[in-house]
């Protein structure tokens, strides 16, 4: 009975020690990873709307989500709206941060850059983790070129050769990966819509 609460002991000790140290580590850790997260999301959304000078977050979001909703994006989760501005202070579009949980590999998220027009300038991931030489192929160059210039309501993903302005070529072997990107594009493009209004 006494080797038994020693072993007891020693286990809780061990336990404590631990949990403290992780405690400790992750407070270490917390703020540096902020700020790694915070530096990718500015590269993601000067890299997808590169004319603006700043990006102001739209703090009140309640109603293009609901907006969304109405429009059929149930799935898509819109996790920040910056306004594009000029030098001037002038808005000349949108960044929508938006996550699919829709991706062959789980959530992708993704920045859009949209000028008031509805014009795309292009898409950001700020997460991917598709499989490796099939549907991280979504992050390559050929892949998220095609939506810069679109002007589109919708875009559609095609798989025999894109035909009309608003379509894209999928990613071979990976329908699931471009129609999860296409989704959440279609999603910001909708909240373009709402915000053009």
């Amino acid at each position: 009975m006494n080797k038994i609460m020693k072993n007891t002991l020693i286990l809780t000790v061990i336990t404590l020690v631990a949990g403290l140290l992780l405690g400790f580590v992750h407070d270490i850790t917390l703020e540096p990873i902020a700020k790694q997260e915070a530096l990718a999301k500015a590269q993601a959304y000067a890299a997808v709307f590169p004319e603006a000078n700043t990006f102001n977050t739209i703090e009140d979001t309640s109603d293009a989500a609901a907006y969304l909703a109405e429009n059929g994006f149930t799935v898509q989760e819109i996790n920040e709206i910056a306004e594009a501005c000029d030098a001037s202070g002038n808005v000349v579009g949108h960044v929508f941060n938006v996550t699919t949980p829709e991706g062959y590999g789980g959530d992708i998220q993704l920045t859009v850059g949209v000028q008031n027009d509805k014009t795309m300038l292009g898409i950001s991931f700020l997460t991917l983790k598709e499989t490796a030489g099939l549907g991280m192929n979504a992050d390559t160059d050929a892949f998220k070129s095609q939506f810069a210039g679109i002007q589109a309501d919708e875009i559609v993903v095609t798989k025999t050769g894109k035909s009309a302005d608003n379509e894209i070529d999928a990613i071979s072997s990976a329908t699931i990966t471009s129609k999860a990107v296409t989704g959440a594009v279609n999603a910001a493009l909708c909240l373009a819509g709402f915000y053009a209004q």
